[in-house]
């Protein structure tokens, strides 16, 4: 709990008269001493004006646990109509609220008790943080008027908090409730989208004040435009060179998904001719098949193109922190003015909505140069013939009929089994680095993974915030084994909320990413120390829960099992023994620390 100004302990006590007062006027079955009102006048508590605030911001469901710091949101929650989604552990609410924000593209929210029930929905804000999602953790506390003195689960949340989040505070008073809810949210999307946390104490959530006293703001009348372009002139600017360019290309990240631009990131590439490439919630940006559409070739575009757009992704780790970018000409649209420019020079940095900039550098970039245009269509065209190159020589691998099963086989089996409305998520290490090389969104919003941060156990939480979020899809989501151990017994909320997904359990017995490193620097003796986990049948894990469950040790047999869990209606977990000594490119590489 952060600190409490001294004026504020001053004001503490007439608080909490004033909810006596509040309880004691007409409407409450009592007569108002002094008053010749005729009417009642309506009371408000704390935890219903949480509630209040958060329909305003457009919150329609919170993920949580149970506390009783906090059980007087539930109650307002009811009265709001807002759905309430009671996990098992706070960090699967803390990633749901996250996943229900990326699905949405609204706020998210996950309300914990004081103490532990904070302090387990940490790494999911921390996620939120890496990913740029818009999450509000409430937190409840101890009583205000019992600050420091001990109270059950009382911990210093705000300045634990603080380092991970846009904005952490303490509400001060009952009144300002959804004021606070307010001003957290605006917090949340200004800029890059990130996570916010309130703390609520037991007593300003418990506290009735009266309705007139409490500063509730209008829903959607406290927000400003954010859909600036930035600077018009480097609009401009942007758009000479890419008259010009002769060999561009295009990274859509993140932020493309966030604002959702995915139609002005379509009209980009395709009336500039420009080959793309995506990562993260981008994926799916443009449909597999499409002409423009890369993503095998990345390094050897980004070594030889003359201009690079970056869109919506930092140049952290997944782009050598900015090396991996050799043009003479690189150029970076980001909601972030922070974000432009670290790590790397740019040429020209543009902080805005990422659609807003699209569009207008496509609206001013007109028509292309001839003799750019043809040599833009010799440039995508070698891209091309690389591509595909590089498709045919990995087939054997996607093909392959080895047991153990090869991770590549599995990723090649699941990219086939996707329609264009399933929803694949991501949770694993070394297996979902092998998918994310060969499943291919067939649509926008379709990929959802942890983020940079690297978060394992992310996917349950994820499943159930896709599958509420769009109940009429398919969710798909792979797990390694060591990330489905981390929180898969929440399956069993998602069963009893009936969302139902397939779980894909990528099995090698190992946190395999990990080993890899170990038997490269310490050798095979030593290569599975504290990475080995056992050889578990997770599909047993379907009997208790009574859904759709079974294992699968052929290649031959992946295909009719993940048809047999879409057609069993329930949860379903396929556990797909995998070879342990297969690993992805990256890992071996180790590029996920250089």
């Amino acid at each position: 709990m952060e600190a409490v100004p001294e004026e504020l302990q001053r004001a503490t006590p007439s608080v909490a008269n004033l909810g006596n007062r509040a309880e004691a006027v007409p409407g409450n079955g009592r007569q108002a001493q002094g008053s010749d009102r005729a009417d009642a006048e309506a009371v408000v508590s704390g935890g219903h004006l949480a509630a209040r605030g958060l329909r305003n911001e457009g919150v329609d469901t919170i993920f949580t646990l149970c506390g009783g710091h906090i059980s007087d949101i539930y109650d307002g929650c009811i009265d709001e109509g807002i759905r309430i989604i009671d996990v098992r552990h706070e960090q699967v609410a803390a990633h749901a609220a996250d996943g229900y924000a990326r699905m949405t593209g609204g706020l998210g929210c996950a309300v914990v008790t004081a103490g532990p029930g904070t302090t387990n929905a940490v790494t999911g804000v921390a996620n939120a943080l890496r990913a740029e999602s818009p999450l509000l953790l409430i937190g409840g506390q101890a009583a205000l008027s019992q600050h420091r003195m001990g109270g059950l689960q009382d911990l210093a949340h705000v300045d634990m908090l603080r380092p991970i989040t846009k904005f952490a505070s303490t509400v001060p008073s009952t009144a300002r409730v959804a004021d606070f809810v307010a001003m957290a949210a605006r917090e949340a999307f200004a800029g890059p989208f990130g996570p916010v946390y309130l703390e609520m104490p037991r007593d300003i959530l418990d506290a009735k004040v009266p309705e007139h006293a409490a500063r509730v703001p209008s829903a959607g009348r406290s927000r400003a435009s954010t859909r600036s372009i930035g600077d018009p002139t480097d609009i401009e600017r942007l758009a000479d060179v890419l008259r010009k360019a002769e060999r561009p290309c295009v990274l859509l990240g993140q932020q493309v998904w966030t604002c959702r631009a995915t139609d002005a990131a379509i009209q980009f590439v395709t009336e500039l001719d420009i080959p793309a490439y995506m990562n993260g919630a981008a994926r799916g940006t443009l449909p597999p098949g499409h002409p423009l559409h890369f993503q095998l070739t990345r390094r050897e575009a980004f070594a030889d193109a003359d201009v690079i757009v970056v869109v919506g992704t930092p140049f952290d780790f997944r782009l050598r922190y900015g090396a991996s970018l050799k043009a003479p000409t690189v150029a970076q649209i980001d909601m972030g003015y922070a974000t432009v420019g670290r790590n790397r020079d740019v040429d020209i940095g543009l902080v805005g909505d990422v659609g807003a900039v699209l569009a207008a550098v496509t609206n001013a970039t007109g028509s292309i140069a001839d003799g750019a245009r043809r040599a833009r269509s010799a440039w995508r065209e070698r891209l091309r013939e690389r591509e595909t190159a590089l498709v045919e020589a990995r087939r054997p691998a996607l093909e392959n009929g080895q047991r153990p099963i090869h991770p590549y086989r599995l990723a090649h089996e699941l990219d086939r089994f996707l329609t264009s409305e399933s929803i694949f998520v991501g949770d694993g290490g070394d297996v979902v680095t092998f998918a994310g090389n060969v499943v291919q969104p067939k649509a926008p919003g379709c990929w959802m993974d942890p983020g940079p941060l690297g978060t394992l156990g992310v996917g349950t939480g994820f499943a159930m915030a896709a599958k509420l979020v769009h109940p009429e899809r398919e969710v798909v989501a792979l797990f390694g084994d060591g990330s489905f151990a981390m929180t898969a017994f929440d399956i069993q909320t998602a069963v009893r909320f009936g969302l139902p997904y397939i779980a894909v359990i990528g099995n090698n017995s190992h946190m395999n990413q990990i080993r890899c490193g170990q038997v490269q620097k310490y050798g095979e003796e030593r290569g599975s120390v504290a990475n080995y986990l056992g050889d578990v049948d997770f599909e047993k894990f379907a009997d208790m829960l009574g859904i759709h469950g079974e294992a699968v040790r052929e290649p031959s047999e992946i295909a009719p099992a993940l048809q047999r869990a879409r057609d069993a209606g329930t949860c379903a977990i396929v556990n797909v023994w995998l070879d342990p000594d297969a690993y992805a490119p990256g890992t071996q590489n180790q590029t996920m620390y250089k």
